[in-house]
């Protein structure tokens, strides 16, 4: 025949080969050669033109058989080229010019419509181009005369398919009660015309892309009819020869359900109960499976939405917001709370840009690149940073009279504070502005005085946390018989009475001198050694600690303290379709009530709410915590709905809560159904992390990762009031307690409160040699709640007070680290955690570093978000990380002046060599970091700019590369360096603009685990985050000046490269994103396409069958077309012209990248 399958093919070759072999296919009615206009025009343009023009059946044949036989050897590439030929017009008009005659030559027709099916399926404006050439009511119309001819009527009805792909198209054809007809083609259950049924059911689809159609079937009752089809189709067939019918019926459903109509409708007509039924069944056979996952996807969209059961989206703490005074205060006086709670927009930025194109949100201005922004306050108001650099004022005196212990320091002046409390355990009872004016070190006294001016959100009694607080309706000390004895035998004395209201102070203050005691006891009979944490310096810390509803309850496992467990954890396996198990049962609540409770056991609004006694009881309401309602589905079920962060409605992921009063080995479902990010680690291995008392208490204080049965998807909730467009996500967990009325701890990842912070660094105050290690914690400024935001300043004392002495570490250069910007990236606080303590430790590279570099840390950047439990944002609904540009003195005090201390250092010439701001990210496993690179930006961005002559200079890698090599977490190729327009007000990318610093990193921390390496499928605990802190410091030795550091062989030893076990391939950061969940996440997308069925083959299919009947009319009626106009022996012969891949299909080879026909000969 033709060679179509090689790789030099050109239309004109082709017509020069058509020319020598078919003479009197290629010349026109009037005698003039094709051949005489392809010097101007290409080979297909001639075919097309001589389509439109000819007069006769056989050449219409012919060309149709060429064009059918050209495009089905090649690729759509072929079809994409005809179509920008005016293929689509011209078989178009063909279709017009034949159609329109009063008895249609279907013999032309019918491979005209196949034809046309096959080439409109990818062209976008078909639907158009028909209306404009009159096709779309002709082909109507031709059904309507063929309904009776199923070969005839599954061509016109794919042509209707592809004609339907414009929604002016669509509304054309339902105008014209095209929806009728075609649903009228539809039958009940048989097993004749399958492909006609598919086709016009599939036509029927396509119509509704409309909401006038979906309107229109709605209004009819259509959807009672499709949902009896589909019973009547999947219960008959017993051999699963339609399963591609019900398929298609499915497709019509998700179809009409797009709108709230089709929804209502559908779940009217009982579509829920009979999707869930057959869906059952399918479930028994293997066969059926294709349809399951449509069938669940369709249930899943149609469950009606369900408001929260929620007073307000709003979130449950609110905190009356300052105004906007002209004045800039002093950086520590508290701001006036006199003022109108602000009425600002709230801040939606999201820490994953996912609506963007990632190229198109990259920065390309290259003066926004490389200029400096003007500073964004006047540089007279610096000075007021010095004091925040003690090493550069300090005298060291006491290196002269080291037997005197030096005043100055925080430790000495914040003693009779601390050893009060201590000795007494807990103080009387006293007001939130008594604590809040011990609560300073000497120290801040050269920053300014505290304001006392309460709030009014601190109007609630605050007051100091009592032993008897870890929570005082189902505590460790009140829960179970066996705890009760423990505590007992701690007290040595009978248990005491329950408080009740009607005791006076002076009982009650005998009845918290027996707990006072009873607390130190279990303390020391009871408690393991947990490094740099002390319970009663953690428990001082917190009664003085600002909150939103004053808390006066203590979390046992903040009190008690952490150890990391021993070995590792390895990631969740997740069980084959766990999702979808738990969907059935969540739609089990809408068809089986019978062992429904729905009944609210907590309610962080409602402190009266009873629960009942054979019910779990929830509490959050301390620092940290977040959980606001917690209800009863069923015996052993829960949904948990989170607190949004104060101030605003949004931004729900953290949790952190007491559950008790449980039955130990029950598995409980735990269901958290007001999730907000799209995706989570959660869906990849990932598990939540669980503390028990009862562990605790025999001496494994441990938090583990615990949870089966793990899976997070979209829902079927919606905002309380719908004032926001949200769509909420469910996680799902099951937990089966070890213990019987345990008392437990559940959290989204290891908590770390503000309280820990504060008495962590007071450990580590007191743990450091202060002839050696420098050591101040001072405070940056008060918060709006009015906490205190430590600064701490570490580096290494003088080796004596001489000249070269002090001027080596007056010029050290800094190093500048920052966390916890977002409260619910409690690893980041962990992280931070390690570097502290590292670099107050006695190991040969801290000592190194500290006498490189003067390191100024913030370990807390939003303490009131950390206290009030919050995820992203302070208690102004802002994320503060998208402040930093520029920043209100007011409302982000901690931002405004964390960047005023970096204008400071640099105006005085010690812009810091490093800046590192730790983070934890919810959606990427390993840890790595994002740097800032102008060279890299423009590269990905594709911009136009020349960087060839742009110098850059490349240290800012040097930091990631020495992490690959020493930190086994960590993943080079996971990093990136480009500057997004969506992350220009960050810290890393504005310390890196306006300050100039090259190494400007923002640190992202897995809250799962890694996926390289020896941690390789393992999940991150609190061991290997703070030993990625330490690792970071580690890494600094690359950047110091005395590049001679590097060599010395007792410090190398001390970093532990053994290549053995530290050897890991990083991989590209393009794959680092986590592959699609294993089960659809969302529900919202159209009907999943069957496998192996696509229009083609359907067209190519129903193209044989009409060979075989016209074979078979030929063999027995020996008569004519019906509504032809060519003869029994001209229609022989037009056959082995047309189509001849049918007649010799096994002739034709088809390849993925070629295609080879055999060269086999027309004949004549």
């Amino acid at each position: 025949m033709f060679g179509y399958g090689r790789k030099n093919f050109t239309w004109n070759g082709t017509l020069r080969e058509l020319e020598g072999r078919c003479p009197a296919f290629c010349t026109e009615r009037g005698g003039r050669s094709m051949t005489a206009s392809t010097s101007s025009s290409s080979g297909l343009e001639v075919l097309l033109s001589t389509l439109q023009n000819a007069g006769d059946v056989e050449s219409t044949l012919n060309i149709l058989s060429v064009l059918d036989e050209l495009l089905s050897a090649g690729t759509d590439r072929r079809i994409h080229y005809m179509i920008s030929k005016g293929g689509s017009e011209a078989l178009l008009t063909t279709l017009v010019n034949t159609g329109r005659s009063f008895s249609p030559n279907y013999t032309v027709l019918l491979p005209l419509l196949h034809l046309l099916a096959k080439v409109g399926h990818r062209d976008r404006r078909i639907g158009m181009k028909a209306e404009k050439a009159g096709a779309v009511l002709l082909t109507l119309n031709l059904l309507k005369h063929n309904i009776e001819n199923a070969t005839r009527a599954a061509a016109c009805l794919w042509v209707i398919q592809v004609f339907s792909s414009s929604v002016s198209t669509a509304n054309l054809i339902g105008e014209n009660h095209g929806l009728d007809v075609i649903y009228s083609l539809i039958p009940q259950y048989s097993t004749k015309h399958l492909p006609t049924i598919k086709a016009a059911i599939n036509a029927f689809a396509a119509l509704l892309c409309t909401k006038a159609n979906v309107c229109s079937v709605v209004s009819k009752g259509y959807i009672s009819g499709l949902l009896q089809l589909y019973e009547d189709w999947h219960s008959k067939d017993t051999q699963h020869v339609a399963i591609a019918i019900c398929h298609a019926l499915l497709h019509c459903l998700h179809k009409v359900t797009h709108s709230t109509a089709g929804r209502q409708a559908f779940i009217s007509h009982g579509g829920t109960r009979l999707l869930y039924e057959t869906t059952q069944k399918c479930l028994l056979s293997k066969g059926l499976e294709s349809l399951v996952e449509p069938s669940v996807q369709l249930m899943r969209k149609c469950l009606p939405g369900t408001p929260l059961p929620l007073t307000s989206d709003q979130s449950a703490y609110k905190f009356p917001l300052p105004g906007r005074p002209h004045a800039v205060p002093d950086m520590d006086v508290a701001p006036d709370d006199s003022s109108e709670e602000s009425d600002e927009e709230e801040d939606e930025d999201n820490q994953e840009a996912d609506s963007k194109d990632y190229d198109d949100d990259l920065e390309t201005d290259l003066n926004k690149l490389r200029n400096r922004p003007d500073p964004d306050r006047p540089k007279e108001l610096l000075p007021q940073y010095s004091h925040l650099c003690p090493e550069l004022s300090h005298d060291f005196q006491e290196l002269d009279l080291s037997s005197e212990p030096e005043e100055s320091s925080t430790a000495s002046s914040s003693s009779s504070d601390e050893e009060a409390v201590l000795l007494n355990c807990f103080p009387l009872r006293s007001s939130r502005r008594d604590s809040s004016t011990t609560s300073s070190d000497s120290s801040t006294s050269s920053s300014g005085s505290h304001s006392e001016t309460e709030t009014e959100g601190h109007t609630s009694a605050a007051v100091q946390l009592e032993a008897r607080d870890f929570h005082s309706h189902s505590s460790i000390l009140c829960t179970s018989p066996s705890l009760r004895t423990m505590v007992r035998e701690a007290r040595e004395e009978a248990p005491p009475a329950q408080r009740g209201d009607e005791l006076d102070d002076e009982e009650r203050g005998a009845e918290e001198s027996h707990h006072r005691t009873m607390i130190d006891k279990l303390l020391e009979r009871h408690r393991d050694c947990i490094p740099h944490h002390e319970p009663k310096l953690y428990r001082a810390a917190a009664a003085k600690t600002k909150s939103i509803p004053g808390f006066s309850i203590l979390a046992f496992p903040d009190f008690w303290g952490h150890l990391p467990p021993p070995g590792h954890t390895h990631m969740a396996p997740r069980k084959p379709n766990i999702q979808r198990q738990k969907v059935f049962e969540d739609i089990q609540r809408f068809l089986k009530t019978d062992d429904i409770i729905n009944q609210v056991v907590f309610d962080l609004e409602d402190g009266s709410l009873q629960c009942p006694s054979d019910s779990l009881k929830f509490f959050s309401k301390f620092e940290c915590g977040n959980l606001r309602k917690a209800i009863q589905v069923r015996r052993y079920e829960y949904d948990l709905i989170l607190n949004a962060d104060a101030n605003c409605s949004q931004h729900t992921q953290w949790f952190y809560f007491e559950v008790s009063n449980m039955v130990a080995d029950v598995p409980y479902r735990f269901n958290v159904i007001n999730c907000e990010k799209s995706n989570s680690q959660f869906n990849y291995g990932m598990q939540p992390v669980l503390y028990s008392v009862r562990e605790a208490l025999e001496g494994r204080p441990h938090w583990v990762r615990s949870g089966t049965e793990i899976c997070y998807f979209r829902n079927h909730f919606c905002p309380a009031r719908g004032r926001r467009r949200t769509t909420f996500y469910t996680l799902t967990f099951t937990i089966s307690f070890k213990h019987n009325e345990d008392v437990c701890y559940l959290a989204y990842h290891y908590p770390y409160t503000y309280s820990a912070l504060k008495a962590h660094l007071k450990v580590l105050q007191k743990s450091v040699d202060p002839a050696m290690v420098f050591f101040r914690e001072q405070i940056l400024c008060t918060t709006l709640a009015e906490n205190s935001c430590p600064v701490v300043t570490i580096t290494a004392c003088p080796a004596s007070r001489s000249w070269k002495d002090m001027h080596q570490l007056r010029n050290r250069p800094y190093i500048v680290l920052t966390g916890r910007v977002h409260p619910g990236e409690s690893n980041a606080s962990w992280v931070m955690k390690g570097t502290l303590e590292f670099l107050c430790s006695s190991d040969p590279v801290a000592q190194s570093l500290r006498e490189d570099f003067v390191f100024k840390i913030i370990p807390m950047l939003n303490p009131d978000g950390v206290i009030n439990g919050t995820n992203r944002c302070d208690l102004s609904g802002e994320d503060l990380n998208r402040q930093w540009s520029k920043p209100d003195p007011v409302l982000s005090p901690t931002i405004y002046h964390t960047k005023g201390l970096l204008y400071y250092l640099n105006s005085i010439g010690r812009t810091p060599l490093v800046f590192c701001d730790y983070h934890g990210h919810s959606r990427k496993k390993n840890v790595f970091l994002y740097g800032c690179s102008v060279k890299e930006t423009l590269w990905q961005s594709g911009s136009a700019v020349d960087t060839v002559g742009l110098k850059e200079d490349p240290g800012y890698r040097t930091i990631p590369k020495t992490l690959d090599r020493i930190a086994p977490a960590f993943s080079f190729n996971s990093c990136n360096y480009l500057v997004e327009k969506s992350r220009s007000a960050t810290a890393r990318v504005v310390v890196w603009r306006e300050m100039g610093v090259l190494r400007s990193y923002t640190m992202e921390s897995t809250y799962n685990g890694c996926d390289q390496g020896i941690y390789k499928g393992l999940q991150t605990g609190t061991k290997e985050l703070q030993e990625m802190g330490m690792k970071f410091c580690q890494s600094l030795l690359s950047v110091t000046k005395d590049m001679k550091a590097l060599y010395i062989w007792r410090l190398i030893n001390h970093i532990d490269l053994d290549h053995n076990i530290l050897d890991h391939k990083s991989h590209n950061c393009f794959e680092d994103d986590e592959p699609p969940c294993v089960e659809e996440i969302e529900y919202s997308t159209d009907c999943p396409a069957l496998t192996g069925t696509d229009l083609d083959s359907d067209v190519n299919s129903n193209m044989a069958s009409a060979d075989k009947e016209e074979e078979g009319d030929e063999g027995h009626r020996g008569a004519k077309y019906r509504q032809g106009s060519v003869s029994q022996s001209q229609q022989s012969g037009v056959k082995s012209h047309l189509f001849p891949h049918l007649i010799r299909q096994a002739s034709i080879e088809t390849h993925c990248n070629g295609v080879s026909i055999a060269t086999e000969q027309f004949t004549s």
